[in-house]
């Protein structure tokens, strides 16, 4: 997906932008970049691939050559960033997070005559910042660009932009599909997706966008460049996935609404009569577990860690191009607790099951260690839509995805026009789909939570939530 941080001050702020960006990293894993601005020596840039490295490692050499009082700087799941644009508006240097569905349209619909031309990525796709600049540099001024560029973008487009005058200006998406916050302290202020980023940084909180808004961030104040919308929808995975544990948005916890959704998983399940007898509730690490506490905590079963996952030294390893090391080291991290395995009814849950990619290695990893029973839940409803806003359970089919794969297993393509049905457990083709996944993987049940508990467990209004990726609706 992604993530940002900015940051403008009366002092140097390029410490700040490392640390800040660095607490991103969880948000992507392909390039990060930074770049700070100084106004005696202008723009000082770094892009590197974080691909086998982390952020850290590989930017901390370079702190030494910057400096500057105002600076950007992203993790970025997609192209190279931030760059910097010149243009009859100045020169800026531009990030954004999001996706443009409908590039190559726009790149014929406005650039296709003679005089304009894109860098163009190795696969002759056009990095999607630069298109987004162009689009912005149709218009007399920033702002008017952003608001321009946002309604011709099919999918999402938030930003930050570093003007040559040492200004931030930030803009959420026009209907917020993802949080951007803003926070102070004594000498200026800083602009990030998570705000313990910032926290830990000496910041206060101070605001957070609305959908479509713009503001301009420098030293010694904030200005709202353009006012928020009415129309929300945030992306609720944010809270389910990506978002981490001490991270807040709209107002709401991240790992206090993990915990309250496994409450509400096992209080819903209780009520059908289909919560099993085990011997420990378990977390499939690491993204599982407040999930999991959750639904120990409201079904009064002991919660335990039957196997952890040995992270120093593979912490990406799911990017190997190799598919027979990525599984082989997929196994390598696993490593089982027998004492909590052997002969033990288990219950694992996990914060979703996407494609099925490493569930069957998982399963089988467990009866090889001992296991007498697993039984799988997913802190989250049956995914049958890949987004179209973010780059998440993105593929090049919806047929990726493990729920949509199964429903063409049980009833080809006719079940393909019963995808709510088969979504909701109350029903006979919902329980069909738990059945045949539960057969297929070995199973001894499965579980997912209803979109109305996720939605509950959220706790902000309903049409303020973005659901597409279970639900098909926008």
């Amino acid at each position: 997906m992604g993530g940002f941080f900015g940051a403008v001050s009366q002092r140097d702020v390029s410490l700040d932008i490392f640390f800040g960006v660095d607490y991103h990293s969880h948000l992507g894993t392909r390039r990060g970049g930074m770049l700070i601005y100084d106004r005696k020596d202008g723009f000082q840039r770094q892009i590197h691939s974080i691909e086998n490295t982390p952020f850290r490692t590989k930017f901390e050499k370079d702190l030494s050559g910057f400096h500057g009082c105002s600076g950007i700087g992203c993790i970025s799941d997609t192209d190279p960033q931030p760059l910097l644009v010149r243009s009859h508006l100045g020169l800026y240097a531009i990030t954004t997070v999001g996706i443009i569905n409908n590039a190559e349209e726009l790149v014929q619909q406005y650039f296709s005559d003679h005089g304009h031309q894109f860098m163009a990525m190795s696969s002759g796709r056009v990095n999607a910042t630069e298109l987004a600049a162009a689009l912005i540099n149709q218009k007399d001024d920033l702002v008017s660009g952003i608001l321009h560029a946002q309604e011709e973008i099919q999918g999402s487009l938030t930003l930050l932009i570093l003007t040559d005058r040492g200004e931030i200006i930030a803009a959420r998406d026009r209907v917020g599909r993802l949080p951007v916050l803003v926070g102070r302290n004594g000498e200026g202020f800083c602009v990030s997706f998570e705000s313990f980023a910032y926290h830990k940084l000496g910041y206060e909180d101070f605001h957070e966008l609305g959908p479509r808004e713009i503001v301009k961030l420098r030293p010694d104040g904030m200005e709202v460049l353009s006012p928020a919308g009415e129309e929300m929808k945030i992306c609720g995975f944010l809270w389910s996935y990506y978002g981490y544990p001490n991270s807040n948005y709209e107002g709401k916890n991240v790992e206090v609404m993990r915990y309250r959704n496994g409450e509400i998983m096992a209080r819903d399940e209780a009520k059908r009569g289909g919560r099993p007898d085990v011997d420990y509730v378990a977390g499939v690490p690491d993204s599982g577990v407040p999930h999991a506490i959750g639904y120990a905590n409201e079904s009064h079963a002991k919660f335990a860690r039957p196997f952890v996952k040995y992270t120093p030294t593979w912490p990406r390893s799911f990017l190997s191009t190799n598919p027979q090391v990525r599984s082989q080291v997929a196994k390598m991290k696993q490593i089982p607790v027998p004492e909590l395995i052997q002969g033990k009814k288990l219950l694992f849950v996990d914060d979703s099951i996407v494609r099925g990619t490493q569930l069957q290695e998982t399963v089988d990893f467990l009866y090889e260690s001992g296991a007498k029973e697993v039984h799988m839940r997913s802190a989250c409803p049956p995914i049958m839509y890949s987004c179209k806003y973010l780059n998440f359970s993105r593929g090049n089919s919806d047929m990726d995805l493990l729920a949509r794969r199964a429903i063409q297993e049980i009833e080809g393509d006719e079940g393909q026009n019963h995808l709510a049905e088969y979504a909701d457990a109350h029903t006979q083709r919902g329980q069909c789909l738990l059945k045949t996944i539960s057969e297929k993987f070995g199973f001894d049940s499965l579980g997912y939570q209803s979109l109305d508990g996720l939605l509950e467990a959220i706790g902000i209004e309903k049409d303020k939530v973005c659901t597409y990726c279970w639900s098909g609706k926008e």
